[in-house]
């Protein structure tokens, strides 16, 4: 039996209070696990030593289902070990195997808030409100406090390309694990930068327009007049520039006007005007 208050062995006379109920004030981690398995002897100490550092934040639930056969039918484990994570009293998440502490740690913080994450959402307030060296000044501070919070540097690369540093704001994102750059908001803030880039220098929409209106095959002017109409939230006229440019020159920057499509795509996720101009796209292509 651990010493630790944020550890406890569970049996199914304490199973309701343990787990279920306390799952309502504090999410409880609960590993199935048993005395032969020699994954489970990997995993029990990095949880045991994940609970001590978080102090509290969540409680270490242990189930030996030699003893617990019970439990681990009622749960349906058919192999161990076996992390369930409950909150509001029921199951959430899970998964199974002795992961890295590296991997534990991202699954714990998909459900467990961090203290600097309400850093992030005043910076963020701050962004909304114009005051983007405001938000970075906070978000230097949380950074230091908290250096794994990849939430702070999504917040960071926000703050960059508001205040004109698009190359840092990219160079943040770069360096984003995997899973954080597939998140909305980061590909939307990657989109942005790729249009900015575009759209950067002598790109007044009017001149942009009159140099198309005196040659239709400026292709350049084109290409920008879409990247601005693009910052501009005027998706459609974009499109419709792009796929004018697929059908005038499809090696224009090495099909440029395909990948800004497909970039303008992965901004607008769900919006019908995808699924309208990817069919279109297609038809050009084939």
């Amino acid at each position: 039996m651990s010493n630790s208050p944020y550890i406890i062995e569970i049996n199914e006379e304490n199973w309701q209070s343990a787990v279920l109920e306390q799952s309502r004030r504090v999410p409880v981690l609960v590993d199935f696990w048993a005395s032969w398995c020699q994954p489970c002897q990997m995993l029990m100490p990095i949880l045991a030593k994940l609970a001590e550092e978080y102090q509290g934040k969540f409680v270490l639930a242990k189930v030996n289902t030699e003893e617990q056969q019970n439990l681990a039918a009622q749960f349906g484990i058919r192999s161990i070990p076996t992390v369930k994570l409950f909150k509001e009293g029921r199951p959430v998440d899970e998964f199974a195997g002795a992961l890295p502490e590296s991997e534990i740690r991202r699954f714990l913080d998909r459900h467990i808030p961090r203290e600097s994450d309400a850093q992030v959402e005043r910076a963020r307030s701050l962004l909304l409100q114009g005051d983007a060296e405001g938000a970075l000044k906070i978000l230097e501070a949380a950074k230091a406090a908290d250096p794994t919070n990849v939430n702070i540097d999504i917040a960071t690369a926000q703050a960059k390309a508001a205040v004109g540093d698009a190359s840092a704001a990219l160079g943040i994102i770069e360096k984003l694990p995997l899973e954080a750059q597939q998140k909305p908001e980061v590909q939307r803030l990657k989109g942005l930068l790729h249009f900015e880039a575009i759209a950067s220098g002598n790109a007044d929409p009017a001149e942009l327009a009159a140099r198309l209106e005196k040659n239709s095959d400026d292709h350049e002017a084109r290409r920008r007049l879409a990247a601005r109409k693009v910052l501009e939230e005027d998706y459609e006229a974009a499109l419709e520039l792009l796929l004018e440019l697929m059908r005038r020159d499809r090696k224009f920057g090495d099909d440029a006007a395909r990948r800004d499509m497909v970039a303008i795509f992965d901004l607008l996720g769900e919006d019908p005007l995808v699924s309208r101009y990817r069919s279109r796209m297609m038809n050009l292509l084939y």
